[in-house]
């Protein structure tokens, strides 16, 4: 999974970049203004974590998350995006968008003054006119094809993308937009940006922390549920993260912060993306694995790798809480509680597997 990190200049994307790395981010004279910043972190699973002391690995395996920092709009160029911007974007999951909702005279806000609704939709509108361009140029090589040659592929296309400009020059983005499967399939493959999930991390000051839940319906996007909002305190969540973990959660206690910006995020981007984990077992390795809602065994089976999608006979199954209840894989099975499942059976959140296979 990849997330990509925008916002204006000065909003806090490299306190945010830096604190779910828990490092120093990568900076340098040198560095152009236009490159992005990489960084890969482990999903904390408490459920992992439990499964590795029952079953006391050779390795224990986390799901892993890889976070793009992009570099900010130009808010003095005619568009805030340029082609290496949206080069970066285009092939994230999902956009995190920082919004800053604090001040500070150090760091002046870019376009002078700090109104994090209108910096919403000043970013909306760049992510909307982008694909309305992007629309309208395809739109017009795909109707000089067709008058040459009536492809059946090119005339579906062309009906979707008409559609898509109709959506968008109504000011609406792609993601509240109506479509059919074969037509959601079809989107997908122009990486539309408002058809992407986001969520929205309104930094906002200490001394707001303890209203920061009124942010959130505050700031609550208009349209579908796939725009999320987190007030976070960046400044805050930066020194939490580098802090021991005694003294994190003694810190975070006394600020009543419940759960770290990391987790939070990730549990946030795993909702709006429609994603959950299942795990295998044993002697050598315990690990997480990360699939949509509503796979199927087979093709969850090729998430471990190709081969036991390919020659899937069964599923052995057992639910989380059913092994930690009692204790271990034979308990179960005396139990009657580890399952035989079909390449149909839909993944739970959750699961313990085994997939049975020949190739």
């Amino acid at each position: 999974m990849q997330i990509g990190i925008i916002g204006l200049p000065f909003s806090g994307k490299s306190t945010l970049f830096t604190t779910l790395l828990s490092q120093k981010s990568a900076s340098s004279e040198f560095r152009s203004k236009h490159q992005a910043e990489r960084g890969v972190i482990k999903v904390q699973d408490a459920r992992l974590d439990k499964l590795t002391a029952m079953f006391n690995p050779k390795s224990k395996v986390n799901v892993t998350v890889e976070y793009i920092k992009v570099p900010g709009f130009d808010t003095n160029s005619a568009s805030g995006m340029s082609a290496q911007f949206l080069a970066n974007v285009k092939t994230v999951d999902e956009i995190l968008l920082v919004v800053r909702a604090f001040e500070n005279e150090l760091y002046p806000h870019p376009l002078n003054r700090v109104d994090p609704k209108a910096d919403i939709q000043y970013v909306m509108s760049e992510l909307l006119l982008s694909d309305l361009v992007i629309t309208e140029s395809r739109l017009e090589k795909l109707k000089k094809q067709i008058k040459k040659i009536k492809d059946e592929n090119d005339i579906k296309e062309k009906n979707l993308l008409e559609k898509c400009k109709i959506i968008l020059e109504q000011d609406t983005p792609l993601r509240d937009g109506s479509f059919a499967d074969e037509e959601a399939k079809l989107l997908r493959g122009f990486q539309f940006l408002t058809a992407k999930p986001m969520l929205i991390v309104l930094n906002i000051a200490e001394k707001d922390l303890k209203n920061a839940e009124n942010y959130v319906q505050q700031y609550k996007y208009p349209g579908s549920g796939n725009v999320g909002v987190v007030p976070l305190c960046l400044k805050i969540e930066q020194e939490i993260s580098e802090l021991d973990p005694e003294d994190r959660e003694m810190f975070m206690e006394e600020l009543g912060i419940q759960e770290s910006a990391l987790f939070r995020l990730v549990r946030q981007s795993y909702e709006q993306l429609g994603l959950m984990s299942f795990f295998t077992v044993g002697e050598d390795e315990c690990r997480s694995w990360t699939i949509r809602k509503g796979t199927n065994a087979q093709k969850a089976a090729g998430t471990i790798h190709s081969d036991l999608e390919r020659g899937f006979i069964r599923a052995e199954v057992v639910s989380y809480a059913d092994l930690v209840q009692h204790g271990s894989l034979p308990a179960c099975r005396a139990k009657g509680l580890v399952r035989l499942e079909g390449k149909d059976y839909i993944v739970q959140d959750g699961d313990i597997m085994e997939i049975r296979f020949n190739v």
